[in-house]
């Protein structure tokens, strides 16, 4: 029901900027689009959560540097990444489910493809 597409990713610079974008369909019972970033050898971690209600959360390595946001006329949820780091290197994927008011996951969970995002030193 849900489908998402990552786009956006890209080879920059240390201190370069990108902003990924996923497009979504289907998203009834959904409450919250985020990213997820994986590297080769490490888990999969949260980087960014926005909810219905435009509560965000972010992961500590991020804070500062991204923002997420949500585009309700376009169906679309970003991710703009400044001051990019060799350690944000990883795959980004999109995902969409349900959150509770403490930010766990419940119920349905759906994932797009991803999109590689690497920077260099």
């Amino acid at each position: 029901q849900v489908q998402l597409v990552e786009s956006g990713g890209g080879l920059v610079q240390a201190g370069g900027s990108l902003r990924l974008a996923c497009v979504a369909s289907g998203r009834v019972g959904i409450n919250a689009m985020g990213w997820y970033r994986q590297a080769p050898g490490k888990q999969r971690e949260l980087v960014a959560v926005i909810t219905d209600s435009e509560r965000t959360n972010y992961a500590d390595s991020v804070k500062g540097r991204f923002t997420i946001s949500r585009d309700n006329a376009n169906n679309t949820v970003y991710l703009q990444m400044n001051s990019l780091k060799p350690e944000d290197t990883a795959v980004y994927y999109c995902n969409a489910g349900r959150r509770t008011i403490s930010w766990a996951k419940y119920g349905a969970d759906y994932w797009g493809q991803g999109t590689q995002v690497t920077v260099s030193s």
